[in-house]
């Protein structure tokens, strides 16, 4: 009978593995918590799973534990001796790849229906949310499932009108569901971060019809590029938009942070069906 893994802050210390601030890297020890992060995107028994900076494999585990096959990016080679005995331990359903995770072909590597699970680097995860939410519709991931400073979770599900709601907020809802599905308190980490986290969970939805992705892009940036000026003056440099508020009976004294989802989502149908 085993008495279980290898307490992961032995692991870390076996392996000389301490955080480094500039990868960006904070260390979650509780497997228990770990295990809850696992369970967030629902059963993964046969599934494939794409992580982002497993580090010492904590959260890597917990996925394999739960029936996933995981393929891990990790571009810290320290790691790479702590992440290899789980590919001893778990053969052929751990594949581990060293590299940046801005430049990897996650469709080629993972393949279409993949379940995104990370506890990300904070300095990178904004970006590669971004860069996930973008391109063709319905994307290659089933589902993400991410690890966020508090502030940037309340930002990807803010409602029209509060602090918090903007462009990130509008990207992640126009044709997708993010839910904030827990905190996490500072303390879970080593060393624990400046600030409380949350892990976001996000599930493509249907692709409004009639809506180019780069006309919504431009209109959300400039709308809240200068988010305290009415649209009439934010909106004025894109061509079409004021004629498009006029046509959809949107007052063009309102501020960007007060148009719901869906009436950006009108206004960029219009702006798309007016591109030659």
């Amino acid at each position: 009978m085993t008495d279980g893994p290898e307490p992961l802050r032995a692991v870390i210390a076996r392996h000389g593995l301490q955080a480094r601030k500039s990868l960006g890297q904070n260390f979650i020890l509780d497997r228990q918590l770990l295990a809850r992060i696992a369970a967030v995107p629902g059963p993964l028994e046969g599934q494939t799973v794409y992580e982002i900076g497993p580090g010492p494999g904590g959260l890597t585990r917990a996925l394999l534990d739960a029936g996933a096959n995981v393929v891990a990016v990790e571009r810290d080679r320290r790691c790479r001796p702590a992440l290899a005995e789980l590919e001893h331990e778990y053969p052929h359903r751990l594949k581990v790849i060293e590299g940046d995770a801005m430049r990897i072909d996650e469709r080629a590597e993972a393949g279409d229906g993949a379940h995104v699970v990370a506890n990300l680097p904070y300095n990178v995860g904004t970006a590669l949310l971004l860069r996930w939410l973008d391109g063709d519709w319905p994307p290659w991931w089933r589902s993400l499932t991410l690890m966020f400073q508090k502030e940037v979770a309340e930002r990807i599900v803010a409602r029209p009108g509060t602090e918090h709601y903007g462009r990130l907020s509008v990207a992640a809802q126009w044709r997708a569901s993010p839910r904030i599905a827990l905190s996490v308190n500072r303390s879970a980490f080593v060393p624990p971060p400046k600030v409380t986290s949350a892990v976001v969970h996000i599930v493509p939805a249907d692709m409004p019809a009639g809506v180019d992705p780069r006309t919504m892009e431009r209109l959300t940036e400039a709308a809240f590029g200068q988010r305290r000026k009415m649209l009439r003056s934010s909106l004025k440099a894109l061509p079409g938009a004021i004629e498009a508020l006029d046509e959809l009976g949107v007052d063009s004294g309102r501020r960007a942070e007060t148009l719901s989802v869906e009436e950006f989502v009108a206004v960029a149908r219009v702006l798309s069906s007016s591109r030659p």
